[in-house]
């Protein structure tokens, strides 16, 4: 969605470099030069990071990576550095993050986060991280996107009202093999008024907040029960939206999709109560022909539950029967 193509890439909890290899994939695929993009990444844990430096390397990709065992909260690698593109999936809902001792850190331009959610200190520290163009995609736990405990309802306000939302997604449900927590996917973007991606000028998108509903969306992996995954056209899809939307010329005109995707204004928004489940704003998707109304639905299944509950007690009565045969 946000196609980092040139400048400086930063993860602020890499990992293994996940999101750094899927760059170079973006650049390979769309012919462009590695050179380009400068990349850097913090993780707290050691062995983790040893492994990123390991993945990047056999790729030939070249990265600053920087490691501290008291994490990124805590102890910023790169504190007075600003990034075009930020990629993350912080871990979520982390209550041992030392929010305690950040109380008054700058980076809460929104609101102190709660001491017993990292959450919103982790967009915050991301959005403070980003260039005068930058563009941020993370991926968070959906409670981020509705929650009201610890002031997060009011942080959220002062981040859609500050511009700092560009687009949120509803990811669909079993995506990590990591945690069953159903995810979201917030991008922000520094300055909404135009910015450039692709070598396009984008439009002034002010005031406007695009809501993608993709939960829908996936299937399961092949061989697996619980493991879900995007398909590239369902991907693709998405990231269409979100570029038509952004006003890029070849990415064609943006039009809402009722039960996918509608830009929805501030207006609206504060309606909601800054609330940005995307559900609240695409609406009901169009009917199939095949979709069964609700009265006939409900009709059928209580017949069918009936059926069950008198096929129940008929098997019930046969077997007391033929254990009073036995006794």
């Amino acid at each position: 969605m946000i196609e980092p193509t040139r400048g400086r890439v930063y993860d602020p909890c890499c990992g293994t470099g996940g999101f750094f290899v899927q760059s170079e994939k973006f650049i390979d695929a769309h012919s462009g030069q590695k050179a380009d993009i400068a990349i850097y990444g913090q993780e707290r844990n050691h062995t983790t990071l040893s492994l990123a430096r390991m993945n990047l390397a056999i790729r030939g990709i070249f990265a600053e990576l920087r490691w501290n065992q008291e994490g990124t909260l805590l102890r910023d690698a790169f504190p007075d550095e600003r990034f075009d593109y930020i990629l993350a999936n912080p871990p979520f809902n982390i209550s041992d993050w030392s929010g305690d001792l950040l109380r008054e850190d700058r980076r809460w331009a929104f609101g102190t986060p709660p001491v017993g959610n990292a959450n919103f200190a982790w967009l915050q520290h991301i959005y403070g991280h980003l260039s005068a163009s930058g563009v941020a995609g993370v991926v968070l736990a959906n409670g981020s996107m509705s929650s009201m405990s610890g002031g997060e309802g009011d942080i959220r306000r002062a981040m859609v009202e500050g511009n700092a939302v560009d687009a949120m997604v509803a990811l669909p449900g079993q995506l990590f093999f990591g945690t069953q927590i159903p995810a979201c996917l917030w991008i922000l973007a520094k300055d909404k008024s135009n910015g450039v991606a692709m070598n396009a000028t984008l439009r002034d998108r002010r005031d406007e907040i695009l809501f993608i509903d993709a939960r829908k969306m996936g299937a399961l992996i092949p061989g697996s029960r619980k493991q879900k995954q995007l398909s590239d056209d369902e991907i693709a899809k998405i990231a269409q939206a979100y570029h038509a939307w952004r006003g890029e010329p070849e990415a064609g005109a943006y039009a809402d999709e009722p039960g996918f995707c509608r830009a929805a204004t501030l207006e609206e928004i504060r309606s909601h109560d800054y609330v940005l489940t995307p559900g609240r704003y695409v609406g009901a998707g169009a009917i199939e022909e095949d979709d069964e109304p609700f009265e006939n639905k409900f009709e059928r299944l209580t017949a069918t539950l009936r059926e069950q509950f008198a096929e129940g007690r008929r098997l019930e009565a046969e077997i007391e029967a033929r254990l009073g045969a036995v006794g």
